[in-house]
């Protein structure tokens, strides 16, 4: 009979990451040094002193092979191709808008590279250059795709899709642009009755829901229909819901802003949708890891709804 060896139960240590993986993330503020290896490479956010890599900025040390970097946590939105934003018109130019989109240039939006009224597929004719201003003026809202990203660092847009156009009714947010998580899609239609644009400039839309979808308008005729109460209200809870998530510094995507506005439903009195600091306490304080995880836990929203 083979001998068998027993040992007691101990304590495992966290799994430390391999080198060729990446070092841990952590946090820095400026002047920290980073590394004294020479052996890596400058990135944004950093700075060679006495061979040492030395953070210039707060925030995250971020490294992809050699190269380290550190991505600020506080900072102007620095765009990337495929990007979903939401901007304002702020000039209409020789063949192109200047749109806002909280970077460090105004954005490009250019003639060519929107769909003209009624879907149209043609070239740009003089007409519709002295036409600009019926499809866009300047404080108009709109949602477009960062196309490319000039040498600059200014972002030319498009709206070629009809789910990209001007914004009409609703209510704009602006947070960070590192709260707004990346995913595969930032249009939302919520089971509330209302739908949200995660633009990842840190432009949030909120608007109602709408049955019916014209595609034939090319994205830039506004619906001024009257919003009824009741959409107001759920439009007022859910911003207030977003806020109430960034002032706690949590990540926004669909799912943490569904859960928050779920565990915030057994509120109905219309005073506690203008108190924040009640939101804050009564949805955050008890949010449990999925908003970081990503998975709505229907067990734990009935859990929260117990506390209540």
């Amino acid at each position: 009979m083979a001998a068998v060896t027993m040992r007691l139960p101990v304590p495992r240590k966290p799994a430390v990451v391999n080198a060729p993986r990446g070092p841990e993330k952590h946090l820095v503020a400026p002047g920290d040094t980073i590394t004294t290896d020479t052996g890596y490479m400058r990135g944004h956010g950093t700075y060679v002193e006495d061979d040492k890599l030395i953070a210039s900025v707060a925030g995250v040390v971020e490294r992809v092979n050699k190269l380290i970097c550190v991505r600020a946590l506080n900072t102007r939105y620095n765009g990337e191709v495929g990007d979903v934003v939401v901007g304002r018109i702020t000039e209409v130019q020789q063949k192109r808008w200047k749109v806002e989109t909280y970077s460090r240039l105004d954005s490009v939006l250019l003639l060519s590279s929107i769909n003209l009224p009624g879907g149209e597929l043609r070239r740009r004719s003089i007409e519709d250059e002295l036409a600009m201003r019926d499809c866009l003026q300047e404080g108009d809202l709109i949602s477009a795709e960062v196309q490319s990203v000039f040498t600059d660092g200014a972002l030319s847009l498009h709206t070629r899709s009809l789910k990209y156009g001007k914004l009409s009714q609703g209510v704009l947010i602006q947070v960070s642009p590192s709260l707004v998580k990346r995913q595969k899609t930032h249009f939302h239609d919520l089971p509330c009755g209302a739908s949200v644009i995660l633009g990842n400039n840190g432009y949030i839309w909120i608007y109602p829901t709408s049955e019916q979808r014209d595609e034939e308008t090319g994205g830039f005729i506004t619906n001024l229909e009257p919003v009824s109460m009741s959409d107001r209200e759920v439009i007022s809870r859910v911003r207030n819901c977003i806020v109430a998530l960034v002032t706690h510094k949590l990540m926004l995507f669909d799912t943490s802003v569904l859960y928050c506005y779920e565990a915030s439903l057994p509120h109905q009195d219309l005073t506690f949708l203008i108190s924040i600091s009640s939101v804050q306490n009564c949805c955050v304080s008890r949010l449990p890891a999925v908003v970081h995880s990503g998975s709505l836990n229907t067990a734990a929203v009935q859990d929260l709804m117990e506390h209540f």
